[in-house]
């Protein structure tokens, strides 16, 4: 998995791989059946393949500032560098739906290669017919429709459900390949010239749009490719955030924990809002704000772990017959997680909209209703065992994380209460229900021959997850933090890599370490005022992204192997939050 590089247009994301194939593609949103699938499937999962028909060497990197990916081959005979797009256009201009642009520059001698369209429609489930339109290729399945368009790549060849070609590039020349689609509308052809200028506009846009961002702490270009990589999980329709581009990516090789992470996660929201206030993106902090605000109210004053990229937040999960990512099955769409209780969601909401109204100077009267109502349900539900942050499929336990999110939600809603922001008629049942949680943290959830905080009431295995507790602002016994800091450090810790947690989970197999969970452990270090340990460790886990800055939500510690969805939102939302919060302590120090 750490071949894959993603590309993506605001609307939808593709996965290219280090040997030029795209091995996934939603079409026509992120969250829609893959017509690019054989990540999961090599055999039925359909790809675009295009690289030389000789051996090769390959590199890549992204146009700096970009999400325009550049690949260069070199083989005995000549060099050809590939440059990779899902195209940005103006509404006011006739231009596909959506649009894969490939473009083959010759840079030295003279390079065979080879290209295949194989798209299937629906997950592989619907017929996919191949007809010439005005001599361009076009493969169809109901109401989708796509195309490939050839200049100087080769005449295009129509067999069975595939379109391929082959063609040798000179130093000098430059080839084009083009790949309109639609959906429920009519197919646009694109010409040469105009796909030229749509490749040159979105690497343009893509340039203006970074250099406007504020970061100039450590770590820069971290940070900015991650920063980078959230812009191509915003939904711009909507403005929700994906947690990834993919599903079913497993987290353990052969394993059954495979998950569709292409949703948006209320959990995931105050770490969204924070990075997008933090790094000057108010546009996208309020688009996403806003669209949380209306996909919460269809199911209010519950909150689902998980809305869809629209809004709406029935998810049901299923299996498609497909061979998983090196044998991992099963291959699910959809999530069943949307249907769990899980109490920290009202903790990470309602940070969200304190961090929204302290930037934005207020909040809309009919929210600030609803916030007051959801910190009066929080009074009540945060007694009622959930399952937690990591969604076991175990039985609900009392997890400590929960319950320190629920004393987020009270302390935050007191504080807006107490500034005239939201009503303030239920504060004292507020105040009051914040301390009993105080009370049932410190009296349950701590193990003094551990010397943490534990996983959950009277238990003793770990969970990083509570660190979060701290990273929040948890007024429970800071000494008792500090300590549990220290444990979490040693016993789940292992080089860079953190756990997420020790014990059971109602779930066969293993996993990998947590990437958020190493970054969370980062920045508790430095919040905690051991800089340098901070410090040491960012500089350990900067360096273990892929070779163009991506991290998955997982990592293999014996080899280094990706697991899990990727480019995973947490792992990048966790690596903002440490980098800018280690740079703000130094700054502090040195004052």
């Amino acid at each position: 998995m750490r071949d894959y590089a993603v590309i993506g247009d605001g609307r939808t994301a593709a996965l290219v791989a280090r040997d030029g194939s795209v091995d996934w593609l939603g079409l026509p949103d992120l969250d829609s059946p893959a017509v690019f699938g054989a990540v999961l499937d090599a055999a039925v999962g359909g790809r675009f393949t295009l690289a030389p028909s000789v051996p090769y060497q390959s590199e890549r990197r992204y146009l700096p500032g970009t999400n325009v990916l550049e690949t260069t081959f070199r083989t005995s005979t000549g060099t050809v560098r590939v440059t990779d797009a899902l195209t940005l256009h103006d509404e006011t201009t006739l231009a596909p739906m959506r649009e894969l642009l490939r473009r083959v520059d010759g840079l030295a001698g003279s390079v065979p290669l080879r290209w295949s369209v194989q798209p299937r429609f629906g997950y592989g489930t619907r017929r996919t017919r191949i007809v010439r339109r005005a001599t361009v290729p076009v493969a169809t399945a109901g109401h989708d429709a796509l195309a490939v368009c050839a200049w100087d790549a080769g005449d295009p060849t129509c067999a069975g459900d595939a379109v391929s070609g082959h063609f040798e590039l000179a130093g000098g020349r430059c080839a084009l390949l083009a790949m309109p689609f639609a959906h429920q509308e009519p197919l646009v052809l694109p010409t040469r010239s105009d796909c030229e200028a749509r490749l040159e506009a979105t690497s343009a846009a893509w340039r203006n749009w970074a250099q406007d961002r504020l970061y100039t702490g450590r770590w820069h270009q971290a940070v900015m490719r991650s920063l980078l990589a959230l812009k191509l999980l915003v939904h711009a329709p909507s403005g929700a955030v994906a947690a990834a581009v993919t599903a079913s990516l497993p987290e353990e090789i052969g394993g059954e924990r495979n998950w569709d992470y292409r949703f948006s996660w209320v959990r995931d929201s105050a770490f969204t809002l924070a990075a997008f206030l933090r790094l000057g993106c108010p546009a996208e902090a309020h688009a996403y704000f806003w669209w949380l605000m209306h996909a919460s109210q269809r199911t209010h004053p519950r909150l689902n772990v998980l809305y869809r990229l629209d809004g709406g937040h029935r998810t049901p999960e299923k299996t498609l017959p497909w061979e998983g990512y090196r044998g991992s099955r099963p291959v699910r769409t959809g999530n069943a997680a949307a249907r769990q209780v899980q109490l920290d969601t009202y903790g990470e909401l309602m940070q969200t909209a304190w961090q929204y109204a302290h930037a934005m100077g207020g909040l809309d009267r009919d929210v600030a209703r609803r916030l007051a109502e959801l910190a009066d349900l929080v009074c009540t539900v945060w007694q009622e065992p959930d399952a937690g942050i990591w969604e076991v499929r175990s039985p609900p336990r009392h997890f400590t994380q929960s319950k320190m999110m629920c004393w987020v939600a009270l302390d935050r809603a007191a504080d807006l209460a107490e500034r005239g922001m939201i009503p303030s008629r239920h504060l004292e049942r507020w105040h009051a229900a914040r301390d009993e949680i105080t009370g049932f943290i410190e009296g349950r959830c701590f193990s003094p021959e551990r010397n943490s905080y534990v996983r959950a009431a009277d238990g003793d295995d770990l969970d990083a997850a509570v660190l979060l507790g701290h990273l929040y602002g948890y007024g429970g016994d800071g000494h008792r933090m500090r300590a549990t800091i220290s444990a979490l450090d040693r016993h789940l810790r292992h080089g860079p890599y953190v756990d997420r947690y020790s014990g059971e989970d109602g779930l066969s197999g293993g996993e990998g370490a947590f990437l958020a969970c190493s970054f969370w452990l980062a920045e508790s270090l430095a919040r905690a005022g051991d800089l340098p340990r901070a410090i040491a460790l960012m500089d350990e886990l900067t360096g273990l992204a892929n070779d163009v800055g991506l991290y998955s939500e997982e990592t293999d510690p014996a080899t280094g192997d990706f697991l899990g969805n990727l480019p995973q939102g947490l792992s990048h939302l966790a690596l903002i939050s440490a980098a800018c919060a280690i740079t703000a302590a130094g700054k502090d120090t040195v004052r």
